[in-house]
């Protein structure tokens, strides 16, 4: 008889589902809103609902469920115990335990960055290493440290938080962290704009980059048209990203970087610039690691969320 398991990926807006079987072939997957209201309490209620509809449409007994997955954003340890996930209004309690009894399953829980890491692994743009570095440029940047398939939690599951890495002394504007010169300031989409913003006050060079309106998408088309601006912007980018794995590489000695989120829609020409930095900065032992493009894009999250109870 066949088994299923369920793949949970929890965003601050939406939390995305899939029904996967064990060979990991995703069945079905669709998306409910995250009620983040009254500190998040609906939210594992509103999870749970969901799962038991989908096996009732699907006439899916409990006993064939191997479990449910789930990544949420925010540092979570290896008993499933989050640590304030300020997006969902969480602060510090049990997910596996407080899920598994609302199902009557076994539920396994994860940093979503660290989830979706392990996706792009099994079935994305890292397959074939055990030893990589999922890094994820969107409006922060996240990451997703795996050391011989396995994921890098740390003591409380912050393990991985590589946009917070200290990259740049005499920085101004504070990190969304509190803190100043994180590489999130300068590789996520907001950093990109950031430093295009910056160029753009100091050059008078004739560019199609407006100031006003600049986004990072405007950046990496105009990079592959050849704007001198833009290819300014992108080689102080890949300065800042590629110096940043560099360092990250000296402590895990990664196979591969598998570089995903909305910022790496630009495609392989965003490698060309990270690479040459990375390998200016990066010690001997892990200039041979291979740099690749995600390629689950938004359902990274629940092919890693299946992951963790298929293993």
């Amino acid at each position: 008889m066949s088994e299923y398991c369920f793949g949970v990926d929890i965003g601050g807006t939406t939390i995305k589902l899939g029904l996967f079987n064990e060979d990991g072939v995703v069945l079905d997957k669709w998306e409910i809103k995250t009620r983040t209201e009254e500190n998040g309490q609906n939210i594992l209620p509103d999870v749970a609902e969901s799962i038991q509809a989908k096996m009732e449409e699907k006439s899916i007994n409990k006993e064939n469920i191997i479990g449910v997955g789930m990544g949420v954003p925010g540092p979570v340890d290896k008993k499933g115990v989050v640590y304030n996930c300020v997006n969902l209004g969480w602060g510090q309690f049990n997910v596996n335990e407080t899920l598994g009894k609302l199902l009557d399953m076994p539920v396994k829980c994860g940093n979503d960055a660290n989830v979706a890491a392990l996706g792009e692994m099994w079935k994305g743009g890292g397959q074939g290493y055990k030893n990589l570095v999922v890094v994820t440029l969107g409006t922060g940047v996240g990451g997703g440290i795996i050391i011989d398939g396995e994921i890098l939690t740390g003591a409380n599951g912050a393990g991985g938080e590589i946009g917070h890495i200290h990259i740049q002394d005499g920085e101004l504007e504070p990190c969304g962290c509190g803190n100043y010169g994180c590489l999130e300031q300068y590789a996520s989409a907001t950093g990109i704009v950031r430093l295009a913003k910056r160029k753009l006050a100091t050059v008078d060079k004739v560019t199609v980059l407006k100031k006003d309106t600049v986004t990072a998408k405007d950046v990496w088309d105009a990079v592959k048209f050849g704007d001198e601006v833009a290819v300014e912007v992108a080689e102080c980018f890949g300065e800042y990203l590629g110096k940043g794995l560099a360092n990250i590489a000296a402590v895990v000695n990664p196979e591969a970087f598998v570089i995903g989120g909305g910022v790496s829609k630009a495609g392989k020409v965003l490698l060309d610039y990270i690479q040459d930095s990375y390998k200016e900065y990066v010690f001997h032992g892990s200039r041979n690691a291979k740099f690749e493009l995600a390629t689950l894009e938004n359902d990274a999250g629940i092919f890693g969320a299946a992951k963790l109870v298929l293993e």
